[in-house]
């Protein structure tokens, strides 16, 4: 076979692909030319032994996959990296602050909690990660599932008092805030426990592979929903409105009523303030991302708004004069550690699960988009252990869930962060505030935190463009974002996901049972296959049909794949069969018409013709007429036939029932076949060799030959013979066959 290339005048002579050997099937393949190694089994006592052996350099290894940082701070090049480090910590530090703050409020928990998340998990994963630059601490999407799961479990309703008005007939409703924002942090804390036990477990079991089925697509429908969320959870606190928090299905549409029922009751001070705040922060990150090759360093806007909203609030009284809500009591150092209360567990089983896949997923994407662009690699399975040692140590310290926030790591790498020192020197930065100067946030007016939040969903509202996008390049990943977008705002986060799961799975389904099916042609004077309704350089072969679906056959698609192949080859041997036994029936009408006309004509008798090879060729005709051969005798004996009506009957009879003798399979792209499709594959190529055509496979992976083998398919119709390495080899076969076989006599 040879491939020739034109070449353009000045470019370089063409590679020339030239190959000749013979024709290659899966039989003599098997026999002759491959030999599998031979491998003696192991047992089950083997295969332990070799699991559980030990040695110096195997546990060195373990200690080192368990802890990452010995295996690059012994090496830290200090003066290359530490003072990178060092910006980019205390910029990620001072930004993670308000964060810290600001995000608690979405979990319901008090302020000082977020700084605590914003600490303990943050030591943690410096020891146990192995991502260098992203920033772990608290998360929007993290916070808002948490607090919904919380707010179910801790309403407000719990905690109504009512209390005497001056007369007994007059009573006045307050709720008790301290002990439900204490069970609220129970709540919070235990949730968090739980993820950290599910994310360990799932590490430890080296289940890493999990978010592989939370597609982009779903990853970014699901975070734009979850920003819908969060800035419909906000709208109360810009306007200082006091309204319920709600959960479950439609919590959104409900939290939208109840903030627009009582829209008259505007704090004018606080939607001022608020409004103030988003503007200087839509400022500032407008100028770090224009000017962000220039500025060393990133304008703090985040500290900013929170240090001067502090300070006017403080120096007016807006919480006294104006009744501005503010952050209010932050308690100095830290809580000791204390058990988890876990008879809550229970009920946040499948909350957990939910925030522990979530929380991993968003984690693992930043890890391995940084670590593609800066050249490491990343290892799942450590990132979920060390997620879930973060989780689950830190909940002891009263801290919720965390993971990595994608604006604080696009800072951390961007200030030059090189290693987790920077992530080590942010938690330092937040420990000083906790320990020392927390009080100095007590004024911080709700609504600047609230500012900060709807300012940083920018960039998941950006997501929107995804729409777009999908539609011009891929309408099932489109279906996916929009079903996670809608199902996630309507239904609440958790089941949100969970039938945006759903829908991915049974979009896999759809596209195995909705492949695309061509016929292939021969590209002229090559071994190359095309598609002939798109190129017209490929040609059909004559009597030979290849077909070509991109799917593996199995249960769910193995009728699919047979109706595909008889639709586009046009070759359906029940049709043929029908007009088999249609011009058998016609034929022996006609012959019971004649043998009919004989009786009624006893004069008119068909011409006898006897044969004899010794005696040589001779010839007596019997008076008699109608239909009937006459064969002539010509010189050196030979035997001249002339046909008549009745011989062209039988000849139509006899002719081929198509004009495609041969059929190839190219089984190029199928991955898997089971038990379901093996049979369904054996059955058709019964059913074509009922009508005289033959079926042939081609490209077959050895490891799909392997599964072949062990479901017993080269047995009765099939044999290996059948199977050809390429296309190319099973037409070539094809066309030594020059006409299709014989068709058995008529009985």
């Amino acid at each position: 076979m040879e491939q020739h290339v034109t070449p353009c005048e000045d470019s370089p002579p063409p590679l020339m692909y030239r190959v000749e050997r013979p024709v290659f099937n899966e039989a003599y393949l098997h026999t002759q030319l491959l030999h599998p190694r031979e491998r003696s089994p192991k047992t089950i006592r083997q295969r332990l032994a070799q699991q559980l052996h030990c040695s110096s350099e195997r546990a060195k290894a373990i200690a080192l996959s368990f802890l990452p940082i010995l295996t690059w701070l012994p090496s830290y090049p200090v003066k290359e990296y530490l003072f990178g480090d060092l910006v980019s910590g205390l910029s990620t530090g001072v930004m993670q602050l308000p964060q810290g703050l600001a995000y608690a409020m979405l979990a319901a928990v008090p302020p000082v909690y977020g700084l605590y998340s914003s600490f303990y998990p943050v030591l943690l994963y410096t020891f146990f990660g192995t991502s260098r630059h992203i920033s772990i601490g608290t998360f929007a999407v993290i916070s808002l599932m948490i607090g919904g799961v919380v707010v179910r479990e801790a309403p407000d309703s719990m905690f109504t008092i009512q209390a005497l008005n001056g007369t007994a007939t007059n009573t006045t409703v307050f709720i008790d805030t301290e002990a439900r924002d204490a069970r609220r942090v129970h709540v919070a804390v235990v949730l968090t426990t739980l993820v950290g036990v599910i994310q360990l477990v799932l590490g430890l079991l080296r289940f890493g592979f999990v978010a592989i089925y939370l597609t982009e697509p779903l990853v970014r429908g699901f975070t734009t929903a979850a920003a819908v969320h969060v800035f419909i959870s906000q709208l109360k606190y810009l306007l200082g409105i006091q309204t319920p928090r709600f959960s479950g299905p439609l919590s959104a549409l409900h939290s939208v009523t109840a903030v627009f029922s009582d829209i008259t009751s505007t704090n004018v001070t606080t939607v001022i303030v608020g409004v103030v705040c988003m503007v200087v922060l839509y400022c500032v990150k407008d100028l770090n991302e224009r000017f962000k090759k220039k500025l060393p360093v990133p304008i703090p806007g985040e500290i900013i708004v929170v240090m001067v909203s502090t300070g006017i609030s403080y120096g007016l009284s807006l919480s006294e004069n104006y009744q501005v809500d503010v952050v209010r009591t932050i308690p100095s150092g830290l809580l000791p550690p204390a058990i988890p209360d876990f008879s809550l567990l229970p009920n946040l089983v499948t909350d957990s699960i939910a925030i522990a896949v979530v929380g991993f997923s968003m984690g693992i994407s930043l890890a391995k988009i940084f670590a593609l662009k800066h050249g490491y690699s990343v290892d799942g399975n450590q990132e979920l252990i060390a997620l879930g040692l973060c989780n689950f140590v830190s909940s002891f310290f009263h801290t919720f869930a965390i993971t990595c926030s994608m604006s604080r790591s696009l800072v951390q790498e961007s200030t030059g962060g090189n290693t987790q020192i920077a992530g080590l020197l942010a938690s330092m930065v937040v420990l000083l505030v906790v320990v020392a100067i927390g009080f100095v946030f007590q004024p911080l007016p709700q609504t600047a935190l609230a500012a900060i939040i709807m300012v940083n969903l920018l960039g998941m509202f950006k997501q929107f463009r995804d729409i777009p996008a999908l539609w011009r390049t891929s309408k099932i990943e489109l279906a996916i974002w929009v079903v996670a977008f809608v199902a996630s705002v309507l239904l609440g986060l958790d089941l949100g996901l969970l039938v945006a799961l759903g829908f991915a799975i049974l979009s896999v389904i759809y596209r195995t049972q909705s492949p695309k099916s061509i016929i292939l042609g021969q590209v002229l004077d090559t071994g190359l296959y095309c598609d002939v309704d798109e190129y017209e350089k490929a040609a059909e072969c004559t009597g030979i049909k290849i077909f070509h679906s991109n799917s593996s056959i199995y249960f769910a698609n193995s009728d699919l794949y047979l109706n595909a192949l008889k639709e586009k080859t046009g070759v359906d041997p029940v049709h043929l069969q029908a007009i088999r036994k249609a011009r058998k029936r016609k034929l022996k009408k006609e012959s019971a018409e004649r043998e009919s006309q004989n009786h009624k004509s006893p004069q008119k008798m068909s011409a006898v013709v006897k044969l004899d090879v010794e005696l040589g060729v001779t010839h007596e005709v019997v008076a008699g007429g109608g239909s009937q051969n006459h064969l002539e005798v010509q010189g050196n004996g030979q035997v001249a036939e002339t046909h008549t009506e009745s011989d062209s009957e039988e000849t139509r009879f006899l002719e081929p029932l198509c004009p495609v003798h041969s059929l190839i399979l190219d089984w190029t792209p199928v991955n898997f076949i089971d038990s379901v499709g093996a049979k369904a594959i054996k059955l058709v190529i019964k059913e074509y060799a009922a009508v005289d055509v033959c079926v042939f496979i081609a490209g077959c992976s050895r490891t799909l030959l392997a599964e072949l083998r062990t479901l017993q398919f080269f047995t009765g119709v099939a044999t290996p013979e059948m199977v050809f390495p390429t296309v190319h080899d099973a037409v070539l076969h094809c066309r030594r066959q020059t006409a299709p076989p014989t068709i058995p006599a008529m009985q």
